[in-house]
């Protein structure tokens, strides 16, 4: 597929109203879906961190089965490609303050995937240190809420010779990617950083935790500083669109190869069909 398709509350449509609240406020959530071979890929547990997104901000929804469906004949339809879901609340009252009923706008696109090169997933990227830093904000940790301001704005500090910048908080620990979940290997163990402030719980990120418990590989999450990459023997970023890609290279500071550990989680990942078409459903 070619062109990017639209619907909005289940209609096809393109044009959304100027007082919708993801408008005016990005008052909503997305989720990002690879689909192959029309099944779209970890669709329960993108439904899941969904569901706890809307618990968070307070977004009434509750039409989980139907939504559900409707990724999946999407998907079908598709064939191989991208979903993207926003669902957000809809326009109400001017102002920030919101009903406690206030309905859901859900809009979904389809379009192709990314042309990202091969070659990424198997010699690695270089990627480098952002300059600008995250702000600590507990209350929306871990969730995918459309406020990504500090992630378009670090993007913006590079245009070529870096496929991914890392992102430090205010306080200097290490994050996450812009568009990616950060992994270190050292001695063996597999380290991502804590989220509890702030970043985005990935779903890749999660699946490859998941697969490193299976294999007896440790992974701990804690608190990470940039002076950890200087000790680290493998380093790599994750999503669900790229899966893996190994870092071999971070700014001019820090080089490495690609290690067992990447490798190992890597062949898991294309073997593992344990989400995929699934049934999901938590009330």
């Amino acid at each position: 597929m070619s062109e990017v398709r639209y619907w909005i509350n289940g209609a096809p449509g393109d044009c959304l109203r100027p007082d919708e609240r993801v408008v005016q406020y990005g008052d909503g959530l997305f989720e990002t879906l690879q689909v192959s071979d029309g099944v779209a890929d970890y669709l329960d547990c993108h439904l899941q961190r969904l569901q706890a997104g809307c618990r968070r901000l307070l977004l009434s929804f509750d039409d989980w089965q139907g939504l559900q469906a409707e990724l999946q004949a999407h998907a079908h339809e598709c064939g191989r490609g991208v979903i993207k879901l926003i669902l957000g609340r809809a326009a109400g009252q001017r102002g920030y303050r919101f009903g406690s009923d206030q309905a859901a706008t859900r809009i979904i696109s389809t379009q192709a995937l990314p042309e990202l090169p091969p070659e990424n997933g198997v010699q690695g990227v270089r990627v480098r240190l952002c300059g600008l830093r995250l702000a600590a904000q507990p209350a929306l940790a871990g969730i995918k809420h459309l406020n990504r301001l500090e992630q378009v704005m670090a993007r913006a500090e590079w245009h070529q010779g870096y496929e991914e910048g890392l992102m430090l908080d205010c306080d200097g620990r290490l994050i996450e990617g812009t568009m990616s979940n950060l992994f270190l290997v050292r001695d063996g163990t597999l380290f991502t950083p804590r989220l509890d402030t702030c970043g985005v719980a990935g779903v890749m990120r999660s699946v490859l935790i998941e697969l490193a418990g299976a294999r007896a590989i440790e992974v701990r999450r804690q608190s990470l500083r940039a002076a950890d990459l200087a000790s680290a023997q493998e380093v790599f970023v994750c999503n669900s669109l790229i899966g893996i890609w190994p870092v071999i290279a971070v700014d001019e500071q820090y080089g490495y190869s690609v290690g067992t550990v990447t490798r190992t989680l890597q062949q898991a990942l294309s073997q593992d069909d344990r989400t995929r078409a699934g049934h999901w459903y938590n009330d």
